[in-house]
C-alpha cells in the first residue's frame, strides 16, 4: 500500500505553465484527503501558486502537500495557515556566474535565439537556473512544436554537460533545460522528502511524462521509486481517481 503519491508537474498535472484544470484540482483535493501528496517541478514557488495553489478548492488539506520547486531544491509546507519555507539548496554568486556564462555561449553558439520570445529565456530561480527556449510564457501549441523529439534539447544538454563539470543538466517540460547542483535533482528531492514525510521511497508513487534517460524525471525511477509514465494531465486524473476510489 503506497502512503504518499508524488507528481511532476508540467506534462503531468497540467500543461505546461498552465493551471491546473477544475477536474484535475478537485481530484487532487480529493487524493489529499486519503493521502500526503508531493509536486516536484522544475518551477520557482510563484509558479506553483499560479498553476496549484490557487486553483484547489476551498477545504483542501494543505498540510498534507509538500511543495518541491526547482526540481525539488527547495520545499516549502503549510503550517500555521502560510507556506514555510523549509530548506533551499541555492547557488553560490561564483557558481551562478559560471552556469550563466556557459549557457549564453552555448545557446548563441547553437543559434537558440529565435527572432520571437515569450518572456525570460534565461530565468535564475536561485536554485536553478532554467532555459525556456521560446520564453517562460511561449503560448503552449508553440512549445510543443518547436523540439518534439527533443533532439534541439539534447544537444544543448550536451554541449553543457562538458563545460558545466559539477552541475546537473536536465530536460523538462517542453523546451526547456533545467541547470542545478550536482546530485540536486527529483532523486535528490525523494531523499528529502522521505526525511521531511518520514517515509520510505517504497512507500511512494510517482507519476511524471518525463521518465525516460535524460528526461528530469527519470531520476525518480532511478532512485528506486515505483514510478507511472502518464502520457497527459488526462491520464494522469484518470489514475489519480482510480487511487482515489481504491483507497476510500
Amino acid at each position: 500500500m503506497k502512503r504518499l503519491i508524488a507528481f511532476d508537474l508540467d506534462g503531468t498535472l497540467a500543461e505546461s505553465k498552465q493551471p491546473l484544470e477544475a477536474r484535475m484540482a478537485s481530484s487532487l483535493s480529493s487524493l489529499l484527503d486519503i493521502l500526503p501528496v508531493a509536486v516536484i517541478s522544475g518551477g520557482d514557488c510563484k509558479q506553483f501558486d499560479v498553476q496549484v495553489i490557487s486553483r484547489l478548492p476551498p477545504g483542501t488539506r494543505l498540510d498534507r502537500l509538500f511543495i518541491m520547486p526547482t526540481t525539488g531544491a527547495k520545499l516549502y509546507r503549510f503550517r500555521e495557515g502560510a507556506w514555510q519555507q523549509i530548506y533551499a539548496e541555492s547557488f553560490t554568486p561564483e557558481e551562478r556566474e559560471r552556469i550563466l556564462t556557459a549557457l549564453n555561449r552555448a545557446v548563441g553558439e547553437a543559434g537558440l535565439t529565435p527572432a520571437h520570445l515569450w518572456g525570460e529565456q534565461i530565468e535564475d530561480r536561485g536554485t536553478q537556473i532554467t532555459f525556456s527556449a521560446l520564453g517562460q510564457e511561449a503560448p503552449v501549441d508553440a512549445k510543443k512544436a518547436w523540439d518534439p523529439d527533443q533532439a534541439k534539447r539534447a544537444a544543448l544538454q550536451r554541449t553543457l554537460a562538458a563545460q558545466l563539470p559539477g552541475f546537473s543538466i536536465r530536460i523538462g517540460g517542453t523546451t526547456s533545460l533545467d541547470i542545478t547542483r550536482q546530485g540536486v535533482d527529483k532523486a535528490y528531492a525523494i531523499a528529502r522528502l522521505e526525511t521531511h514525510a518520514e517515509l520510505p521511497r517504497a512507500a511512494m508513487l510517482f507519476l511524471g511524462d518525463a521518465l525516460y534517460p535524460g528526461g528530469n524525471d527519470d531520476p525518480v525511477r532511478a532512485a528506486g521509486v515505483d514510478s507511472i509514465r502518464v502520457r497527459d494531465p488526462a491520464e494522469t486524473g484518470a489514475i489519480i481517481d482510480a487511487l482515489v476510489a481504491w483507497n476510500r
